[in-house]
């Protein structure tokens, strides 16, 4: 890791201070994003966006143009006087060693989804190297996360930057500005956490980033646990690392960085407008307060600062304060193959497992998330090793609702008397699954789990189900915090407790939580419909796979697997056909592409493929151009073509469309331009080449160009009928900032690079 600190001189005001700054070492500065703005003051917090707390829905706004900040300061510009609290220590070798020590004692063993249970697995045995890139900012995406590893997984490696784990805060070649505050953002499950703990490993046992001196690593789920407290900087640390109370931790003879893990569960309330601007490490204030001090550079300057994030909390921090945004994606397919050699030692076996998941588009996806990779492993290991008679799970339904099977399976060692029932512990974690899935919390407390009837000492000791679905986590700080595994169990569990509690007690959980019931007895397709229609109305996106697993619950197959649970009680006989109609008339509706695509996934779930075989065949021939399709059909020939990785490589429209002279033409080319308009943008190469393409066309071009986030790196447009209001638009299009095009090819012998 390069030393923070950028080699331009300046004036720096820490805010008890000005200090005339040297120049150092040019080969050890850090880089920022792509930016020429200057970086030479602590910003101020009155600046910043009133930011929304989490505990609502994680909905954010986008973040404006990214702009750059780090103070300028070097450790040995600073003298003891400067700031209070500052001071050299008698015995800093020992403490420092000491933390290490600790620090590599805690982080060693890796817990895939296991607390408290079972031998822990050695972190170095099993780590597998994620995908890890840099991303042009902290914009927000408000699709559900499953559908952003999709867009992903079509993207090839090779189109962006690479950086590894221990780099992150190391400058990539051709830049040249100091990196203070690193943002990694990434779904849920993707390896944010996992990601942290190897850093933070690597460095414990000497093989990474050692001019770092002190690490501290503070979760925001244990932060919470502190909202209500009043504490110096200073104080704080020495709460969760009281091996460092004989040392000024605070001091710059030290290289220290801060890492805050899981921005989008943090209760706190980060407020970067607040008149409170703290620079003395000893001075008491609220947590909220020291964070945002901390993160603004006004207090400790020159600290590096790790945060991570799920995208749709990624804002939370405003963009002045952030001088780098990376992306993890999770793994990619050598490397999701890599892990299940490494956990499955009977390499026949492992072959097996990969090859049933590639047979799978919807499983296969799933594999980018590294806790979906354990959940298959887990499930698909028992029963191909066992040689049960039931069929493999091949849609996400099966997988989760066969992974809870298993869960409910495991005994503990010691036996212990029983109180709670499986299928009652399995209610009662649905509830709660749904209740804070609605509010938009992944990470809940004692109060949340009383709510929903769940005894903590029940949550602590109970059996698999709890100790490898759902954890209790006792971390630096003393409190306990519980989650699910991962954000999908958590969708699972909460469209289970749906289902069931229709069927069992028919009553409508939609209807409960939003307005009161008539007293009208519904049926399971009235509950569908409500569902769809609650999906589609999300902002974010966050009730998509909650739904493809209510409607796959729903399903004769998945029926089987809940007898086996003994959770359902009532009457399992439905038909699925007013549902599968629903969702078509909701498909033909035409809703933007985010919306239809899930419901596509849904009528899998359903088993039914009628649209996706209609729209089949035209992908393979061209004749675009002499067919008339339905509303329903187009978005059908959308999704198909979404789901192929060549589609999303090279989107070639004259294949689509046929010949240009075709005398049954009753679409012309600007018209399936524009009904394709959703595949144009997520592609990376459109060859739009002598296939009539007239201004009209340009207006949607336009809209791909300026599309966010936008995919389009190179657009060939000759020998076609454009005029000077097909070009103004391409050319306002250009101009967008959101606009990534890198090659537009105008002609034969034209090409430009933009």
């Amino acid at each position: 890791m390069a030393d923070p600190q950028g080699s331009t001189g300046g004036d720096f005001s820490p805010g008890c201070s000005s200090v005339q700054q040297k120049s150092s070492n040019p080969e050890s500065s850090c880089v920022s994003m792509k930016s020429d703005c200057s970086m030479g003051h602590p910003i101020d917090l009155k600046s910043g966006d009133k930011r929304p707390d989490l505990r609502a829905n994680l909905q954010s706004r986008p973040v404006k143009n990214k702009t750059v900040f780090t103070p300028e300061i070097q450790p040995q510009d600073f003298n003891e006087s400067m700031c209070p609290g500052f001071s050299h220590d008698s015995k800093p070798a020992e403490v420092l060693d000491t933390l290490r020590s600790n620090l590599r004692k805690k982080f060693e063993c890796l817990c895939e989804g296991i607390s408290k249970q079972g031998s822990p697995t050695l972190l170095n045995e099993i780590y597998t190297e994620l995908y890890i890139t840099e991303s042009e900012s902290g914009e927000i995406n408000n699709e559900h996360e499953v559908r952003q590893i999709e867009t992903q997984s079509r993207r090839a490696e090779t189109e962006d930057t690479a950086i590894k784990c221990s780099d992150i805060f190391r400058p990539l070649p051709g830049q040249d500005k100091p990196i203070r505050t690193v943002l990694t953002k990434g779904v849920a499950g993707i390896g944010k956490t996992v990601s942290v703990q190897k850093f933070i490993l690597d460095w414990a046992e000497g093989k990474q980033n050692q001019d770092v001196q002190l690490i501290f690593p503070l979760p925001f789920r244990e932060l919470n646990l502190m909202k209500d407290k009043t504490l110096s900087l200073s104080d704080l640390l020495h709460v969760f690392f009281p091996e460092t109370k004989e040392m000024e931790i605070s001091s710059d003879q030290y290289k220290v960085l801060f890492i805050f893990d899981g921005l989008d569960e943090c209760r706190l309330s980060l407020d970067f407008q607040s008149d409170v601007r703290l620079c003395d490490v000893t001075e008491s204030a609220s947590v909220d307060e020291l964070l945002t001090n901390l993160i603004a550079g006004n207090l400790h300057p020159s600290a590096l600062i790790w945060i991570t994030s799920r995208p749709a909390a990624a804002d939370l921090v405003p963009s002045e304060c952030v001088h780098r945004v990376t992306e993890i994606r999770g793994f990619s397919r050598p490397q999701n193959e890599e892990y299940f050699r490494k956990r499955i030692s009977d390499q026949s076996l492992a072959d097996r497992i990969i090859s049933h998941l590639k047979s799978s588009r919807s499983l296969f996806i799933m594999c980018h998330i590294p806790v979906f990779c354990w959940i298959s492993a887990t499930v698909l290991e028992k029963m191909l090793r066992k040689s049960r008679k039931g069929k493999l799970p091949k849609t996400l339904t099966q997988m989760y609702t066969h992974f809870l099977i298993l869960q409910t399976n495991i005994k503990h060692e010691k036996d212990y008397e029983k109180k709670v029932k499986d299928e009652d512990m399995i209610v009662k974690l649905g509830k709660l699954a749904y209740q804070q899935l609605v509010k938009g919390n992944l990470i809940f407390y004692e109060e949340d789990l009383r709510e929903c009837g769940i005894d903590v000492t029940e949550a602590s000791v109970y059996s698999g189900l709890c100790t490898q679905i759902f954890r209790e986590e006792l971390g630096l700080y003393q409190g306990k915090v519980f989650c699910f595994v991962h954000l999908s169990l958590q969708e699972h569990l909460a469209a289970l407790y749906v289902h069931l509690s229709f069927i069992n007690k028919n009553i409508n959980v939609f209807d409960q939580i939003t307005k009161p019931t008539n007293g009208e007895t519904a049926s399971l397709s009235d509950l569908h419909q409500r569902a769809v229609d609650e999906a589609l109305d999300s902002k974010n996106g966050h009730l998509d796979l909650f739904l493809r697993f209510l409607l796959g619950l729903s399903v004769k197959s998945n029926q089987s697997l809940l007898q086996e649970l003994k959770t359902q009680t009532g009457n399992s006989s439905h038909n699925n056909k007013k549902t599968v109609k629903y969702i078509k008339e909701k498909i033909s509706e035409n809703p933007s592409p985010d919306k239809y695509i899930n419901l596509f996934h849904c009528l899998n779930e359903l088993g039914d493929l009628s649209l996706v075989n209609e729209a089949q065949p035209h992908t393979s021939r061209g004749g675009l151009r002499a067919v008339k399709l339905s509303s329903s059909q187009w978005s059908a020939l959308v999704f198909v073509l979404l789901s192929s990785e060549r589609t999303m490589q090279e989107f070639n429209l004259s294949r689509l469309i046929g010949p240009g002279n075709d005398p049954g033409r009753v679409n012309t080319a600007d018209e399936v331009l524009q009904k394709l308009l959703p595949v144009v943008t997520a592609t990376r190469y459109a060859a739009l080449m002598s296939c009539g393409v007239t201004d009209e066309g340009c207006a949607a071009l336009a809209s791909a160009l300026r599309s966010n986030p936008s995919h389009l790196r190179k657009l060939y447009l000759s020998e076609n009928n454009l005029g000077d209001s097909g070009v103004k638009l391409l050319s306002a299009g250009l101009e967008n900032p959101l606009c990534k095009l890198e090659t537009l090819g105008a002609g034969e012998s034209r090409e430009r690079t933009v």
